[in-house]
């Protein structure tokens, strides 16, 4: 049975370099569970996909992150990819609006790479997360706790490393998102 969050607006922000499968895999589970996603992203047209270092396809921006605003939305998704989340941490708007999340303690949910832009936004230390490997000494340097498991849930962040966590990773944030949907009725 999946998780319903009917109605519910879910961000996914990202940017050129996008590891597409950890997009678009949680883009349809949201729509699946009768969630609304949207694509924020600092660029104002498309976003291009990779499949690893190979261009995919290209997918439309429904709002630039500089207009975005927390209020309008239930949850984040962080998709990884290198480069994707090289430039977002890099980019004040990006940083902010995932920052927001934390300040107004909504679900966020951060795959591969993705926990970059947690660091930049200066709300990993004290939790536990998972990554892709690589992010392990910058992780734990910014104060998080990592541990090499398929998903790790800490107070509302759902993280993964890979693409083969998208499974765990994607049912993990349905349920934030419903059980945080049930707080605040």
């Amino acid at each position: 049975m999946t998780t319903s969050i009917e109605g519910m607006s879910v961000a996914f922000l990202m940017t050129d370099g996008v590891e597409q499968v950890e997009f678009t895999d949680p883009w349809q589970a949201v729509e699946a569970a009768g969630g609304i996603p949207i694509l924020v992203s600092p660029k104002t047209e498309t976003v291009q996909g990779y499949n690893h270092v190979d261009k995919a396809d290209t997918f439309l921006v429904d709002l630039e992150v500089k207009d975005a605003d927390v209020l309008d939305f239930d949850a984040l998704i962080l998709p990884g990819g290198v480069i994707n989340a090289d430039d977002l941490r890099a980019d004040q708007d990006a940083v902010a609006f995932a920052r927001a999340f934390f300040v107004a303690n909504k679900p966020v949910a951060a795959i591969c790479h993705a926990p970059w832009l947690l660091i930049e936004a200066d709300v990993v230390d004290g939790r536990e997360i998972t990554s892709f490997p690589s992010l392990r000494t910058d992780l734990e340097n910014a104060g998080a706790i990592w541990n090499d498991e398929s998903v790790i849930v800490d107070h509302g962040l759902v993280t993964s490393r890979t693409p083969d966590d998208l499974p765990a990773f994607i049912s993990r944030f349905l349920d934030e998102v419903a059980e945080s949907s049930r707080q605040t009725v």
